[in-house]
């Protein structure tokens, strides 16, 4: 009995100890949470600065690398489970998971994604040295932007709330998007929260004043730069219809919902006004080739009495019906050119490492058109009268640097999305300021046509020109024009904010041998 009561008593103790450590991670976590209101729809972008500051101030107090790393995951965990809860929607609603394990996939994938602030805070207090403003204003910013880079393309890839959005369309930095992109931009957000945490308890002696006057430049030196012109017109502007059916994900797949949607985009089509009308991905929610041909005959001749073209997103097989792609189809030319998606998503088009995998699917979620082929990564924009469009879809401008090819040859990027898997979640508005950051990245306007929002028309400034409300069945009409050029991230893509990192990690060094000397002269 003795014995006993003395294991049940260190089994308390151990109880207490876990307890008190997970609660130690619940401030952080609450911390990294706040980002959620610095990007869309909310768009107070200090909250970004304010709660890296925070961080890297935990950090920096914290009193081993490990234990710094161990703060940053939460820290991650919170953030990441803020901005991508809508993921439970997918794979609840309409992937048929149980609830349980819905949260726990979302929670798993956070928890994965948090590792990244993590290799930042162990990296970063490893290799700074002892100085508190290398650590804060360089180290840890920098080691902040090679983890959003790494974390756009490790694993395929998900790059979604990279901190740089916070800035789009009119935070102060914004106008380093065409010339850093959005990392380097977030490289910037990190190093002034740096600056902010530096401040925190220091007297403002004559140092500490110009780090803050330099802060302050760089920051205001974005409304300047915003001002440029790093691309130009070209072309007649194009009248345009962008249709959003607003069908919900659970009425797209059976027979009756099959007649539904068409009749839905034959009225859109047919109350559409422009010289180019575009229908949504998978509006279609059938193979092109298994297409009523009197329902295509239909649309195709109501687009010619309009005198307009066409652009429909649908599955679309290749000539030896083993492959297929999920398309965006210039219906109206007689060649019927696409663009073919070419980043998938695992799991949503594609399953990763089938024989180990398939069984998520074959037991667990029940979704469509689960294996497609992905496109090549350069694709011939195209093309619509005097306009040359770049065709992307679904979550694949979260890529920047993956449009670029495709993007340089042409003069408007177009987005086709069904986001009616997140129906009514924050996806969609994220989703559309990230596509304002490409325009902003490339200099060229950017159309959205999505099932059920963000519809909307994009300016070659990142500004929305027009944007229909989320899940009104409407026809979104506007004008948009072309824009010819290349902007410095076209040109460099990454390269420019990697080298900003590069640098700062080459400065962190001479400073770390500097302190070493003086510590150990020889």
């Amino acid at each position: 009995m003795k014995r006993l009561r003395v294991v049940l008593a260190r089994c308390r103790r151990g109880v207490r100890v876990v307890l008190a450590g997970g609660l130690r991670l619940v401030p952080p976590a609450l911390i990294g949470a706040l980002t959620l209101f610095s990007f869309a729809p909310f768009h107070f972008w200090p909250f970004a600065c304010v709660s890296l500051a925070l961080a890297f101030g935990m950090i920096e107090v914290a009193p081993t690398p490990a234990r710094a790393a161990r703060v940053a995951w939460a820290y991650g965990l919170g953030y990441f489970a803020a901005n991508i809860h809508w993921i439970y929607i997918a794979l609840y609603d309409y992937g048929g998971m149980p609830a349980p394990l819905a949260v726990a996939a979302v929670l798993l994938l956070a928890a994965f994604l948090a590792l990244y602030p993590a290799l930042v805070a162990y990296a970063g207090r490893r290799i700074a040295g002892e100085s508190r403003a290398v650590l804060l204003i360089v180290t840890l910013p920098a080691c902040w932007l090679l983890s959003e880079w790494l974390r756009s393309w490790v694993f395929t890839g998900f790059p979604w709330a990279s901190i740089g959005y916070s800035q789009v369309p009119g935070g102060p930095l914004a106008g380093w998007f065409p010339i850093i992109g959005v990392y380097g931009v977030g490289g910037l957000v990190a190093a002034f929260s740096g600056v902010l945490t530096w401040l925190m308890g220091r007297r403002i002696d004559r140092r500490a004043a110009g780090v803050v006057l330099v802060a302050v430049a760089v920051g205001l030196s974005g409304y300047p730069l915003a001002r440029i012109d790093w691309t130009h017109p070209v072309g007649k502007p194009l009248h345009v219809a962008l249709a959003q059916g607003a069908i919900p994900q659970n009425q797209k797949w059976s027979t009756e919902d099959l007649i539904y949607n068409l009749r839905v985009y034959y009225r859109l089509i047919d109350e559409a006004q422009g010289d180019l009308i575009v229908l949504p991905e998978t509006a279609f929610p059938i193979f092109l080739h298994d297409v009523p041909d009197d329902y295509m005959d239909a649309i195709l001749d109501q687009a010619k009495r309009k005198h307009a073209a066409m652009i429909v997103g649908v599955p679309r097989e290749d000539g030896d019906d083993s492959h297929y792609f999920n398309a965006a189809v210039l219906l109206t030319d007689p060649a019927q050119p696409a663009n073919y998606k070419a980043h998938l998503v695992p799991f949503g088009e594609y399953v990763p490492v089938r024989p180990v995998l398939g069984w998520v699917y074959r037991q667990v979620l029940h979704m469509p058109l689960d294996d497609f082929t992905a496109g090549a990564s350069r694709q011939t924009p195209l093309k619509v009268a005097d306009q040359r469009i770049a065709a992307n879809i679904c979550y694949e401008d979260v890529f920047g640097e993956e449009l670029i090819p495709n993007a340089r040859q042409a003069t408007i990027l177009l987005n086709l999305s069904n986001l009616a898997w997140f129906d009514g979640s924050l996806a969609l508005a994220q989703h559309g300021q990230i596509a304002q950051a490409r325009s902003l990245e490339t200099g060229r306007p950017s159309l959205l046509a999505t099932n059920s929002g963000t519809t909307a028309i994009v300016d070659a400034k990142g500004r929305y020109r027009a944007k229909l409300p989320e899940r009104v069945q409407a026809d979104l009409t506007g004008v948009v024009q072309g824009y010819d050029g290349l902007t410095p991230y076209l040109r460099w893509g990454n390269a420019a904010a990697l080298t900003m990192a590069a640098v700062a990690l080459a400065v962190t060094w001479r400073a770390r041998r500097r302190s070493a000397r003086n510590r150990y002269p020889v």
